[in-house]
């Protein structure tokens, strides 16, 4: 029988990693149905109250891991994906041996693949000529599993302390995911996003999974989530030096996405696309050089062969035709679906006021904040249950989170042990300096804005979960923040994972607006505007250093609209029915574009005049 680690997967996207708890269960709902999803390994708190509602759902035992237990965050972390892999595995068992009942999950599964698909066109030739043996041995011999893969944001990696004493680095919150997921019995993989951090990467050659044997063949995979080429290259010859293997290269876009949004300087999704399609040659042969000669100074197995490598993007698609545009232009191996799953109670979690919220959204709700405590851009949803809860803190004189979790504290200004500016200690500091100042009644209003416009990402990130599946929310209250993308705007109605499986492919269309941007569009637009804000916010005149980095951000702008104007112009069939519309858009938002770049081109004397639109 075919081993089930080279059975090929058949879908053609996957589903993100979406926040903490959105997503934190998706595995149970679609790895059966050959559907490949991410955990977030962020909160380890939410993980372990998940592992007990799981293991009382399907009467198994457990016991729990306390924060008293030592190693407690890794061990819950290798726990939850054991449990999660031991359900799918056993929902997958019967999904195979479901093959006589009629409307089974072995129906559904080959009802949502696409109808292209060889499986599914071998399927339906042996249900007409084979028997029911044959079937079941076919069936078993050939459908693959979903990929249960977890996330982690590489500088969310806190150092912890235990009796006021600091533990090893080992013991950081990054490293204990990291160790958490090693130790678990998953083959699958580890998505790393928000950058490069050299010690934590350091980390994963204690770990034997990670190393390929001599066929290539990787236990557990590396993953990075890039916003461009340059990075990619760097960071997988960082990690090839060590005899890592990275073996996808995630390519999601600088603005256009859920959660926190790492902007290029105004490089854009298509043009980093074609980058990575040009060279990927390139890329493979000079990472897997260094690969061998680190293997073999480790005196480790080496691969005769580069490993598979997949390149695959994600951020702001929504129609069919953007999804086969992607994989066909750009030859890319997959393509992220989240924000749109966020409307699938099948799939994940989201409260019933959050969900209504996101259908009624329109372009306004959904806005690029700077309510993260990291101080990264944050997509995010006007109205939400957290926002309004801070609110009410703000309005009682107590704003700020008590800071439960903690997750994401990363501030020493006055403290020894970093501290959240969400936190209420951080900001009662912060007001206390503000009315110090004894500044004019407007100015004081926007710095204390700034203050406590911070929120506790790492409870409203969490809370869904607790809600949908009635866990006990008493501790840190019902607040939810959540974190779509601006492609939310355009998804207006709940659907089944059925619906949205078939308008990935094409079989159906669930948007009912009809001034939907391209992708591409709706990209570009928001990186003028964040380059106008960028603008505004700098003390006017503006310096030359500054300037020069704006005019740079802008020509690079330039550069791709001229690449999508070309790109249009030779893909019209690829883009039927786009073209006209893609072209105008292309043509105003230039000289947008333009009237920037005369603002910025004036002398430093006249710059303090202008006003650059909003």
């Amino acid at each position: 029988m075919k081993n089930e680690k080279n059975k090929a997967q058949n879908h053609t996207f996957h589903i993100p990693v979406m926040g903490t708890s959105f997503s934190i269960d998706t595995p149970v709902k679609v790895a059966h149905l050959g559907i490949s999803s991410v955990i977030s390994l962020v909160d380890d708190i939410l993980i372990e109250k998940m592992r007990e509602f799981y293991s009382s759902k399907y009467k198994l035992p457990f016991k729990a891991i306390t924060n008293k237990i030592d190693d407690f965050r890794a061990k819950r972390i290798t726990e939850y994906l054991n449990l999660i892999d031991k359900i799918v595995k056993e929902k997958f068992a019967s999904l195979k041996n479901s093959i006589i009942d009629s409307g089974s999950e072995l129906e559904k599964y080959f009802s949502l693949l696409p109808d292209a698909t060889e499986l599914r066109q071998k399927f339906d030739l042996f249900v007409k000529n084979s028997n029911l043996k044959n079937i079941r041995d076919w069936i078993h011999e050939n459908l693959a599993i979903g990929s249960i893969d977890v996330n982690i944001m590489t500088k969310l990696d806190k150092e912890n302390y235990k009796k006021n004493e600091k533990l090893p680095s080992e013991y950081n919150d990054a490293h204990a995911s990291l160790r958490g997921f090693a130790n678990s019995c998953l083959e699958s993989s580890i998505i790393l996003s928000a950058g490069l951090n050299p010690r934590l990467y350091g980390y994963f050659e204690q770990f034997e999974d990670f190393y390929p044997d001599k066929n290539g063949y990787i236990k557990k995979k590396i993953v990075l989530k890039v916003s461009d080429y340059r990075s990619g290259l760097i960071q997988g010859k960082f990690l090839a030096k060590k005899g890592l293997w990275v073996s996808e290269y995630r390519v999601e876009s600088g603005l256009n996405c859920g959660g926190h949004a790492f902007a290029t300087d105004g490089f854009l999704l298509g043009p980093i696309l074609e980058e990575f399609k040009n060279s990927r040659n390139t890329l493979i042969q000079t990472v897997y050089e260094i690969l061998v000669q680190s293997l073999n100074n480790k005196n480790r197995p080496c691969p005769a062969t580069p490993p598979q490598i997949k390149i695959t993007t994600q951020g702001g698609v929504g129609t069919a035709q953007e999804h086969q545009f992607l994989l066909e232009h750009y030859e890319l191996d997959a393509v992220g679906w989240a924000t749109p799953f966020l409307l699938v109670s099948e799939v994940t979690n989201v409260d019933t006021y959050t969900r209504n919220k996101l259908c009624e959204a329109g372009e306004d709700d959904l806005y690029l904040s700077n309510i993260s405590p990291l101080g990264i851009p944050f997509n995010t949803l006007r109205s939400n249950s957290k926002d309004i809860e801070k609110q009410e803190l703000i309005n009682k004189n107590r704003p700020g989170s008590p800071c439960p979790k903690k997750f994401l504290v990363s501030n020493k200004d006055y403290t020894d042990k970093s501290i959240c500016t969400a936190s209420r200690q951080y900001q009662y500091i912060k007001i206390k300096e503000l009315e110090e100042k004894l500044m004019d009644p407007e100015a004081y209003k926007a710095e204390f804005e700034k203050i406590v416009n911070k929120s506790c990402l790492c409870v409203g990130l969490g809370t869904a979960a607790m809600i949908v599946n009635d866990i006990n929310t008493k501790a840190n209250g019902t607040g939810v923040s959540i974190c779509p993308g601006p492609n939310m705007a355009y998804f207006t109605e709940k659907v089944s994972l059925k619906e949205m499986v078939d308008h990935i492919y094409g079989r159906i269309n669930i948007i009912k607006v009809n001034d939907r941007p391209h992708m591409f569009i709706k990209e570009l637009k928001m990186y003028i505007d964040y380059l106008k804000n960028l603008i505004s916010e700098v003390a006017m005149p503006i310096e030359e250093r500054q300037r020069k980095y704006f005019l740079t951000f802008q020509q690079n702008l330039n550069d791709g609209i001229e690449y999508y104007n070309q790109l249009i112009s030779d893909f019209n069939l690829k883009l039927n029915g786009l073209k006209n519309m893609v072209l105008n858009d292309l043509n105003q938002l230039r000289d947008e574009l333009y009237h920037v770049g005369m603002i910025l081109m004036e002398d430093s004397s006249q710059l303090g005049k202008q006003t650059v639109p909003a």
